[in-house]
């Protein structure tokens, strides 16, 4: 009896263990986007991609769009952050086409058996390529949209986020 449990326990385990959390992302259209990253990249979200300004104390437009109340933001600086992520919306689309392009090509590869050293390389260097011109679209709008903001107004969003980042001495002399 003790024997059969201790051959179930290991079988059971092990069963478990070959169940990979891949699992289910066989359907995904591209198997390295989830649906959610895919409608990201259409809208032109920043996917994360952006962190070290967020929580360094550099809020992206669209976030300061949305407590443009609570920050008592002016005019000047309302219209001056809608121009900031109007311009970064139109910068980031096309890059995530671009991406959602390419990582398509890479999954269609792999599905048709027809991938070969070459095109890998060639593709997976495109494809990072392009990630990097993504996260760097988002990062320099960050950038800007810290200059727009005066430091009241910067710790009053860090607050309101719910982090408290550190602060850059300077925001308005960054280049």
């Amino acid at each position: 009896m003790k024997l059969t449990v201790i051959a179930l326990t290991a079988f059971v385990t092990t069963d478990l263990f070959a169940q990979s959390h891949y699992a289910g992302m066989q359907s995904r259209p591209i198997k390295a986007l989830s649906e959610q990253q895919i409608a990201d990249l259409k809208a032109g979200r920043g996917m994360g991609l952006a962190l070290p300004a967020e929580l360094n104390g550099y809020p992206g437009p669209a976030h300061i769009l949305e407590l443009s109340e609570k920050l008592d933001l002016s005019r000047d600086q309302m219209n001056r952050v809608r121009r900031l992520f109007r311009d970064m919306k139109a910068e980031a689309l096309p890059i995530g086409a671009r991406l959602i392009e390419q990582e398509s090509a890479l999954d269609k590869q792999f599905a048709n058996r027809s991938i070969t050293p070459k095109w890998l390389r060639s593709g997976t260097i495109a494809i990072g390529v392009t990630q990097a011109k993504l996260r760097n679209t988002h990062l320099r709008y960050h950038l800007k949209a810290a200059q727009i903001l005066s430091h009241r107004q910067m710790r009053q969003y860090a607050e309101l986020r719910g982090y408290t980042p550190k602060m850059p001495s300077e925001h308005r002399h960054m280049k």
